[in-house]
């Protein structure tokens, strides 16, 4: 069934109205609690305008299976990618959008060779298997190209040859751990399991505690109900982890900075000076295997070190037939040898314009392109193939009715995210001030879909924006035709909208003040299992499991349709800054008890006044708003809007935080150990996780300074 014909039902309500990859934050949530967004507000079937109709009906699910499909045939690991790159370009400009290739010039390094030998107690060798198998029934898992290749973007080359020891996540906690019950790090290569925070700092925190080589696998035990163990046929002949499967993927330092590691601050042009890595790069070999690899080596381990249940931390103990040792045991050991080639390649964003007709305020969509395999069609091509679909459904709606948004959109097909965000991050770097001076918000769509459970984060003044709209979308996989997106959200998410981190291209928008939207859909545990990141990431498992009939990537489409629409269209900007307040008192509550907990005595009475100082000011700018409307006043309705776009940027007017300048939002950034999952009040939070013998100073310094953001961003809102 198309979806155009599933959607037929909003086009009846519209008739008849005729006349909208982990988000959890470091800190627990105690004091946050769920959006009051009741179903029971809900409207069934959704009631759309005429235009909203018009682009709800206007995304067809057979030619979005088309798009899913081309780029799933395509080599587009970074530097090799050019062909994907043009042919989106002719996509968008044959849509109506004016689209060019936008050209960097940056730092990667590629695999040569690699390989992994075990020895055991006895002496002897044999080959640890690296490789994802060839599927018969998936023929791009075949085909021959770097990317297909066992590697980790931006591990050091080199040799590494000693005994092991399990480490858990990798986490400076878990390392930690190991030296307090005394199991020696130094000089070994660190076993790790993925989870939790960010690869690279898993890397990290393995060379820091003394590491010569780190291996990453995957386990069953984050797989929920659906593994092999419980019965289920692995893919390619049903729904669980396929037990070679590996996660590729970046090493950058990314809590550090993101971007090219060469131009810190700058775009990575031909002739741009070329910067010192050191401090974001690592310098230790490092790879990623499999569960099946990783069992047997586990299981070398039994008996030797300290066992999983004694070291008693969360998610030590996973879901292989072992005992999750520390190790190490005597004489056995890993032989890690890897081969790199650096190279300075020219990577290729795709930008698209329409122009708006009243303003030079500007809508940015946002999507990457580039991957680690031939295919990636989770990991971004589902959010590739909806963009398409999207400038399709925009042109239809243009071309039927003459609508012209009020506000520019522009579209970004970013390369290198995968490396480090590094597309658009050198884009943001080359395009600071006039973002600074137009951009209304950012919409990331990165994986579309990887399941059926919709997800979202967001900066707290979208959320009203973001949650209503969702119930003017039909999910389409919950059953019969009786459950909207944010049913099918809330049911997943209890309401909560996630904290955004990092980990994707909102990243550097959000950190130069931009109100950023973070939008897709993923699995649960009962859901068919998707190979993040791995050769298995096809067309055919996207097909067959992650959204047979491409009608999640419909829906999706659907509701990033609305959310622009509303953003480019309104005139006044959809932006709640009220629940700004409300969240960062939420945020202040959660720092409070934190900082108790840590016997860190900070004073906190600036933050406490500078966040009333902002809850005044956003309620005075909702009042103001609704003057405007009632006296239906033109220029004042362009103060308020200038308002709601420009006050983040008080948020970025401290400067950057301790010891990493990229990050300059003193209201959200990436954990230094997540690398992902955002910290709320980074500056003063880990002024207190990370202070030296009761030394907060750093933190008290911090409550200072962010409280100085946000008397700013509150003084942009004030009337």
């Amino acid at each position: 069934m198309r979806t155009t014909q599933v959607s037929a039902l909003l086009g009846l309500a519209a008739g008849a109205a005729a006349c909208a990859p982990d988000f959890n934050s470091l800190l627990k949530r105690t004091h946050r609690q769920p959006l009051s967004l009741a179903k029971r507000d809900e409207q069934w079937p959704p009631v759309l305008s005429e235009h909203e109709a018009i682009l709800v009906n206007s995304f067809d699910n057979i030619t979005i299976d088309q798009w899913s499909y081309y780029y799933g045939r395509q080599d587009k690991l970074a530097g090799f990618g050019k062909e994907a790159a043009e042919w989106t370009r002719d996509q968008w400009a044959a849509n109506g959008f004016d689209a060019h290739l936008n050209e960097y010039n940056v730092f990667l390094r590629y695999p040569i060779s690699t390989s992994l030998t075990f020895t055991d107690a006895e002496g002897n060798t044999s080959e640890v298997n690296i490789k994802e198998d060839v599927l018969e029934e998936d023929e791009v898992t075949g085909w021959d190209a770097v990317s297909q290749q066992t590697f980790l973007g931006y591990a050091a080359g080199g040799s590494a040859s000693a005994e092991y020891v399990y480490a858990g996540r990798g986490s400076i906690d878990d390392f930690q751990a190991l030296v307090d019950l005394g199991v020696s790090v130094e000089g070994k290569i660190a076993l790790i399991r993925y989870g939790g925070l960010f690869r690279g700092l898993k890397v990290k925190n393995a060379q820091d505690f003394g590491a010569i080589g780190a291996v990453i696998f995957l386990d069953p035990g984050d797989d929920g109900e659906v593994t092999v163990a419980n019965g289920y046929a692995a893919y390619p002949d049903g729904p669980a982890r396929n037990p070679n499967a590996q996660q590729k993927g970046s090493t950058l330092f990314l809590s550090t900075r993101p971007g090219d590691p060469t131009t810190p601050g700058y775009p990575s042009h031909k002739d741009a000076p070329r910067a010192d890595i050191s401090d974001v790069i690592s310098r230790i070999p490092a790879i990623p295997i499999s569960y099946g690899a990783a069992e047997p080596l586990l299981q070398a381990l039994q008996g030797h070190g300290v066992s999983g249940e004694q070291v008693n931390r969360t998610n030590w103990v996973g879901g292989l037939d072992a005992g999750y040792f520390t190790g190490p045991a005597p004489g056995v050991k890993l032989n890690l040898d890897t081969e790199v080639e650096d190279a300075f390649k020219d990577v290729h964003n795709v930008i698209g314009w329409i122009n708006g007709t009243e303003s030079d305020e500007t809508i940015f969509i946002g999507n990457h392109r580039d991957t680690w395999m031939i295919g990636g069609n989770g990991d971004p091509n589902s959010g590739s193939a909806v963009l398409i679909e999207f400038t399709k459904a925009l042109n239809h709606l243009r071309t039927t009715t003459g609508w012209q948004p009020k506000r520019n959109i522009a579209l970004g097909s970013w390369d290198a995210e995968e490396w480090g965000l590094i597309g658009s991050t050198e884009w943001v770097e080359e395009h600071d001030v006039w973002l600074t001076e137009n951009l209304v918000a950012y919409l990331n769509l990165d994986v579309a879909v990887s399941g059926p459970r919709p997800n979202l984060g967001g900066t707290p003044e979208l959320h009203k924006l973001a949650t209503e709209t969702m119930k003017k979308v039909i999910h389409p996989s919950f059953g019969a035709f009786n459950q909207t997106l944010y049913s099918a959200w809330e049911e997943a998410s209890g309401g909560l909208v996630g904290v955004l981190g990092s980990g994707s291209d909102y990243t550097p928008f959000l950190h130069r003040g931009v109100s950023s939207l973070d939008i897709g859909s993923s699995g649960g545990r009962t859901d068919p299992i998707w190979h993040y990141h791995s050769n298995y990431d096809t067309y055919h498992w996207m097909a067959t499991w992650g959204d047979p009939g491409f009608h999640l990537h419909a829906s999706q489409g659907q509701y990033l349709a609305l959310l622009v629409y509303h953003l480019a269209t309104d005139d006044i900007l959809p932006i709640d800054v009220p629940n700004y307040a409300v969240e960062l008192r939420a945020y202040y509550d959660d720092l409070a008890e934190y900082a108790a907990e840590q016997g860190a005595d900070l004073d906190l009475s600036e933050l406490d006044a500078a966040i009333e100082h902002f809850r005044r000011s956003a309620d005075e700018a909702k009042a103001l708003e609704r003057l405007a409307v009632s006296r239906g006043d033109e220029d004042l309705k362009k103060v308020v809007n200038r308002k709601y776009r420009d006050f983040q940027r008080g948020f970025i007017s401290q400067g950057g935080l301790p010891d990493r300048e990229f990050y300059r939002h003193v209201v959200t950034a990436p954990g230094l150990d997540t690398g992902y999952a955002a910290v709320t009040f980074p500056g003063i939070t880990e002024g207190v996780q990370y202070a030296e013998n009761g030394d907060f100073s750093v933190a008290q310094e911090w409550v200072g300074r962010t409280a100085r953001g946000i008397v700013v961003a509150a003084d942009i809102l004030k009337t």
